[in-house]
């Protein structure tokens, strides 16, 4: 995946966030102002070290799943030792700043959603992070059913096809207005009953579709999915700890209009504000940096 920006040969701080499938990274000059980012696969170790060494920066700090093994490929090539931090204070901190500097105003306890291979909400009040829920459906959810079904797993042609697909998920998905005649019950029609149940259904009752389902619909109908539940989730966390709003987050967010477009709409129908953190990829790799510094 390609830079938001390339990390300048004068930084002086960085963080470096290892995850499941990406590492992301973030640094900071001497002079302050605001970091500059970069992913990379989380698998490719060495690149990552060069990234870190091409800084040469003051400090560094490691958070993520990957930042034991990384810290060691730094360590064996430099007299400092880069800092190891908690995945879930890094993210708090992190994504306080880039709340900071956007336009979203939230309230001083709110949900913390992040998406990556999976996901992890954070309640967070003031300075105090805690991991209080979280689901094994994320982004690599997606891949994987997409892999199983259409054959495709690069991510964002997986968003560009979603975005194409959204009005054709009925051709997937069983939707309210399906089972139930208009004005049987109080629910939109539109509303998604069953992820994947119209494709059962046909089948079941012996009655193949009159044509193939679209590669677009399977994909909007496979982020639908991930992003119904984990708002859903997210929505009943945020009410039992009495946070008004959510904050979602993380790199399955990453030019997906789709995705936002389903969380936001499901978690306004908890009753919470939802709201997407503008590179929230990078807030534990911001957190790291700071956390460092």
């Amino acid at each position: 995946m390609g830079a938001t920006a390339k990390p300048s040969s004068k930084a002086a701080h960085v963080g470096v966030d290892v995850g499941a499938t990406l590492a992301k990274i973030a640094s900071r000059s001497p002079g302050g102002g605001r970091a500059e980012f970069r992913l990379l696969p989380a698998h490719d170790l060495p690149t990552i070290a060069e990234e870190v060494f091409a800084i040469s920066p003051a400090t560094v700090g490691l958070t993520g799943a990957g930042a034991a093994p990384l810290s060691e490929k730094i360590s064996a090539r430099s007299d400092r030792t880069p800092q190891r931090f908690d995945e879930f204070e890094a993210w708090g901190g992190g994504a306080r700043q880039l709340l900071e500097q956007s336009e979203v105003e939230v309230p001083g306890s709110y949900l913390l959603v992040s998406l990556g291979t999976g996901t992890s909400m954070l309640h967070v009040q003031g300075n105090d992070v805690q991991r209080v829920a979280g689901t094994a459906l994320g982004g690599g959810t997606v891949v994987g059913l997409a892999s199983a079904l259409i054959g495709e797993t690069d991510f964002g042609e997986l968003c560009r096809l979603a975005q194409a697909g959204i009005e054709q998920r009925g051709e997937v998905d069983l939707l309210v207005g399906d089972i139930y005649r208009e004005g049987e019950i109080a629910l939109p029609a539109g509303l998604n009953a069953s992820s994947f149940a119209k494709l059962a259904r046909t089948a079941a009752e012996g009655s193949p579709v009159s044509q193939p389902v679209s590669r677009e619909a399977i994909a909007a109908a496979c982020m639908s999915l991930v992003g119904e539940n984990v708002a859903w989730i997210a929505g009943w966390r945020a009410s039992s700890l009495g946070s008004e709003a959510i904050v979602f987050a993380g790199s399955t967010l990453r030019n997906n209009p789709v995705l936002e477009a389903v969380l936001v709409g499901v978690a306004a129908g908890t009753g919470r504000r939802g709201h997407v953190l503008r590179a929230g990829e990078f807030a534990g790799a911001l957190g790291a940096l700071e956390l460092a510094a």
